[in-house]
This record gives structure tokens, sequence and C-alpha cells, in this order.
């Protein structure tokens, strides 16, 4: 017997509907009538509420096949939720971008490198976007650590691709304007979100 039926077998008998079963387990009436219906499964946690309230094992409601799917999903799940914070501090920290001495000033016969605000030897529209490329990167960092919190993993991964994809267009903005010290560490922020990509590919 499945997971599903099992489900509505002891919810049945202890005589609960799918809203007074959401309601003793937290969730909404929409993931009971998902599980009942073999459209998915709980979470762990939802699991263990499952067997208190029944009194059953979770062995008793799951096939070995099931939990060890389940155990896959929720493993893959926590992956997920822990590169959107990789990512979104990564992306935070481009907001050093502001203030650390990455910037080209030539000061008479010599070439110094200074902070953003300690006018660097470029235009004031090229100066614009040194200041607005780390706030956007900034601010997709804050997304990705929101989306860890409330999102779900179809938006794990959007975010990861639009993280990626805006780090490219400030490294060859960097590059384009001949900021090799700005590109080489936002290169290396880029590196290290490539190879947590390729690896959590790896592993589904």
């Amino acid at each position: 017997m499945e997971f599903n039926q099992k489900l509505q077998i002891l919810r049945t008998k202890k005589g609960l509907t799918q809203e007074r079963l959401a309601e003793e387990l937290y969730v909404s009436r929409t993931a009971i009538s998902k599980w009942e219906s073999g459209k998915g499964y709980p979470n762990i946690a939802s699991l263990k509420s499952i067997s208190k309230l029944f009194s059953v094992s979770i062995d008793d409601l799951l096939s070995g096949e099931e939990l060890g799917s389940l155990a896959a999903k929720e493993n893959q799940a926590n992956i997920d939720k822990i590169l959107c914070l990789v990512y979104g501090y990564l992306d935070f920290l481009t907001l050093s971008f502001l203030f650390l001495p990455l910037y080209i000033r030539e000061d008479s016969d010599r070439i110094r490198t200074v902070g953003l605000f300690a006018n660097p030897d470029v235009s004031t529209i090229t100066w614009t976007i040194y200041l607005l490329l780390p706030l956007l990167m900034a601010i997709m960092g804050i997304v990705q650590i929101i989306t860890q919190h409330y999102l779900n993993a179809k938006w794990y991964g959007i975010s990861r691709i639009g993280s990626i994809l805006l780090q490219a267009f400030c490294i060859l903005a960097f590059v384009a304007s001949r900021q090799p010290y700005a590109a080489s560490l936002l290169f290396l922020f880029f590196m290290i979100k490539v190879i947590l990509l390729i690896k959590n590919i790896r592993i589904k």
C-alpha cells in the first residue's frame, strides 16, 4: 500500500477532515490533498508529526523505496539552500567594492589603486557604473538569502542563474573599463559559484 492510501485510511479512522489534519500538522489543506492524491510526499518534519499524531512509525508510513527517495530529495533541498546562501553572501560581499582600493588612478608618473570615493581616473558616467554594479550584486545577494528562506527549489535555480549572469556582466564591464583588480576579484567569486554549481549538478 502506498503512502497516500495509508494517510487517507489513518485520517478517516481518526475522523479527521483534510482541513482538520492540516491544522494538526501546521500545513495547508492543499498539502494534505497533494499527499493523499499521490502527487507528493511530506518532508521529514511533517512525517514525524504524522507518525506522532497517528501513533505509527515512519517505517509503517513509507516503504523503503519511498523513504530513500524522500531522504534524497530532502538532502538535495538542503544542498540547494546552502548554495543559495553561499551565492547570496558572495554577491553581498561585492558591496565591499565601494570601499576597497581596486580602482586605478594616474598621478603624474605613477599609477595607484584607490577606493571608489577617492576619485579614480574615470569619467562621471563610468564612476556611476562602478557604484551601481556592486549595489546590484548586493541586492541580488539579499534576494537569494530571502529566496532560501521562503521559496522552493525552482526559485533557487532561477536566483543562482541570475546571480551568475549578473556577475558575468559585471566582470565584462570592469574588464572593458580596464580595472583589472576589481575584475579579478569578481572573477574569483564567479569561479567559486561555477565550481559549486558543477558539483551540485554532478550530485543530482
